[in-house]
C-alpha cells in the first residue's frame, strides 16, 4: 500500500491511498471460503457450495470491505508513523478520486481530505504571574458547621407555649354558617408573609383559640388551598376570620454537642470530644476550601494558557464540512455557524491540554479515576449534612458512576486538567495570598 501526502497550505492537505492486490486478495479469499463454508443456499448442501457461486454472490460485498480495512489501516499508519496532528478525521475527496469498477479493478486509488493543527505553544514559564488564593477557616465558619450539625440531628419536643419557628397543630373553623371545619390543621406562624398576622400568635399557648386571615397571612391562594383542603379557585369565597384552636405546640430542638452527636456526624468513632470534632469540622471546611482555591487556580492558569492561543487560524472550512457529516445530532449549516465560535475555544483547549499532558508526562492511572469518584460521592454525601460516610459505601456509590462509560470519559477529562493545573504551579510565579471566604466569593463577581 502507498500513501502520499500533498500539502494544500499549512493548515489543509490531502492523502492518496493506492491499494493493491496484495494488499486484500488473501483476506479477501479467507472470507469467500469461510462464507462457502457456512452458507446455506437452496440446492446445495452445506459447504459444498460451487466457490463461483459464492464469488459471483458476495464477490464486490467482501471486496470492498477488504478494501475499506486497508484504506483505514494504511491511513491510521501513515498518520502516526508520520506524526501528523490531525483535526477530525480524514473525509473523502470524490472529485480527486478516480471512477472504480469492482468488476475488472484490482488497484484502487483513493483521496481523502485532512486538517492540520496549527503550530502553537501552550506552556507556561516563570513569567507567567498566577495568585493561589489559600482561603483561611473562621472560628465563625466552625461554629456555624457544629450549628447545623446540632440542628439536623437535634428532636422534636411537645411544648406548652408558642416561640418563632414551632409548628402548631389543631382545629381550624371557617366564622361563618356552614363554614370550613379543618380538623388536625397544621400552621407554621413563622412562615406568614403578614407581619400583622403572626403578632397574634405572639405568647400563645396550648388550648388558646386565636383568630386570624387567612387570605391575609399567607396571601398566596395556593397555601392557603393546600392549609384548607380546598381548590384553589375557592380561596377567593372564604371568610376573612378564621378560629385555630392549638392542641399541640411542637418545637424542634438542637442536640447537644456531646458525644452522642460525634457519634451521630462521625460514626466511624473517629471523634470522641468537642475539641476533636470541632478540628475535624475545620479539616472538611478547609479541605472544601482547597478545591475552590485549586478550581480558582485552574480558571486562570486556563486563561493564561488561552491567551496564548487567541491568535491561532484553523482549518475552519474542512471543520465545519466535518462537523456536518459526522455529527451524530444531524447539526444544521446555520447550527453549525452559530456554535462554531465556541466549538474553536473548546478545540484550542483540548490541543492545549494535549501538549502539556505531553510537557509534564502525565497520565491518569485507574486508581486516580477510582480515587476521584469516591471523592464526588463523599461531596455528594455532605451536600446533604453526612459526613464521616464509611469507606465501603463510598466504594460501592463510586463503583456505580464508574459503570456509565460517559461519567468515567469526564471523570478522566477532569483527573487529567487537575494534575495539569498542579504541574502548572511548578512552573510560573505563584504567589500565594491569604484570603477570607467572603472576600474569595467576591473575586467571581468580577
Amino acid at each position: 500500500m502507498n500513501v502520499t501526502k500533498t500539502d494544500i497550505d499549512q493548515l489543509n492537505a490531502r492523502l492518496t491511498v493506492v491499494v493493491e492486490p496484495q494488499d486484500y486478495e488473501k483476506k479477501v479469499q479467507k472470507q469467500l471460503k469461510d462464507i462457502r463454508r457456512k452458507a446455506n443456499i437452496p440446492g446445495f448442501r452445506p459447504g459444498m457450495v460451487p466457490a463461483g457461486l459464492v464469488k459471483k454472490m458476495y464477490g464486490k460485498a467482501v471486496l470492498g470491505e477488504e478494501v475499506n480495512k486497508a484504506i483505514n489501516e494504511g491511513i491510521y499508519n501513515y498518520i502516526r508513523d508520520e506524526k501528523l496532528n490531525v483535526l477530525g478525521d480524514p473525509l473523502p475527496n470524490d472529485e480527486e478520486t478516480p471512477a472504480i469498477n469492482w468488476d475488472v479493478d484490482t488497484t484502487f486509488t483513493f483521496t481523502f481530505d485532512i486538517a492540520l493543527a496549527p503550530e502553537f505553544d501552550a506552556k507556561l514559564n516563570g513569567k507567567n504571574k498566577l495568585t493561589y488564593y489559600d482561603i483561611q477557616v473562621t472560628d465563625a465558619e466552625v461554629q456555624n458547621q457544629v450549628d447545623a450539625y446540632a440542628q439536623r440531628f437535634g428532636n422534636y419536643v411537645q411544648v406548652e407555649d408558642y416561640q418563632a419557628g414551632d409548628m402548631l397543630k389543631g382545629k381550624m373553623l371557617e366564622q361563618k354558617e356552614g363554614g370550613i371545619v379543618k380538623e388536625n390543621a397544621v400552621l407554621s406562624p413563622e412562615y406568614m408573609q403578614s407581619d400583622d398576622q403572626k403578632k397574634l400568635f405572639e405568647g400563645a399557648k396550648k388550648g388558646d383559640i386565636i383568630t386570624f386571615n387567612p387570605k391575609q397571612a399567607y396571601n398566596n391562594e395556593v397555601e392557603v388551598s393546600s392549609m384548607l383542603d380546598i381548590k384553589k379557585e375557592e380561596v377567593a369565597n372564604i371568610a376573612d376570620t378564621f378560629t385555630f384552636e392549638i392542641e399541640s405546640i411542637t418545637r424542634h430542638e438542637k442536640a447537644e454537642v456531646n458525644a452522642e452527636l460525634f457519634a451521630k456526624v462521625y460514626a466511624d468513632g473517629s471523634v470522641t470530644d468537642e475539641a476533636q470534632f470541632r478540628e475535624k469540622i475545620r479539616q472538611e471546611i478547609k479541605s472544601n476550601f482547597t478545591q475552590d482555591s485549586n478550581y480558582k487556580f485552574g480558571l486562570d492558569a486556563k486563561e493564561a494558557v488561552m491567551k496564548k492561543m487567541e491568535k491561532l487560524v484553523f482549518p475552519e472550512a474542512f471543520l465545519k464540512r466535518w462537523l456536518l457529516q459526522t455529527n451524530e445530532q444531524k447539526m444544521t449549516e446555520e447550527q453549525i455557524d452559530k456554535e462554531f465560535p465556541k466549538m474553536i475555544e473548546e478545540l484550542k483547549w483540548h490541543l492545549a491540554k494535549d501538549q502539556l499532558a505531553t510537557q509534564f508526562e502525565i497520565k491518569v492511572e485507574p486508581e486516580e479515576v477510582q480515587a476521584y469518584a469516591k471523592e464526588m460521592t463523599r461531596m455528594q454525601f455532605l451536600q446533604y449534612g453526612l459526613a464521616g460516610v464509611d469507606d465501603a459505601l463510598l466504594t460501592q456509590y463510586a463503583q456505580e458512576t464508574l459503570k456509565k462509560e460517559d461519567q468515567v470519559r469526564g471523570i478522566i477529562d477532569r483527573v487529567q486538567e487537575n494534575k495539569i493545573y498542579e504541574a502548572l504551579k511548578g512552573v510560573v510565579k505563584l504567589e500565594t495570598k491569604e484570603i477570607s471566604y467572603e472576600d474569595f466569593g467576591k473575586l467571581f463577581e468580577k
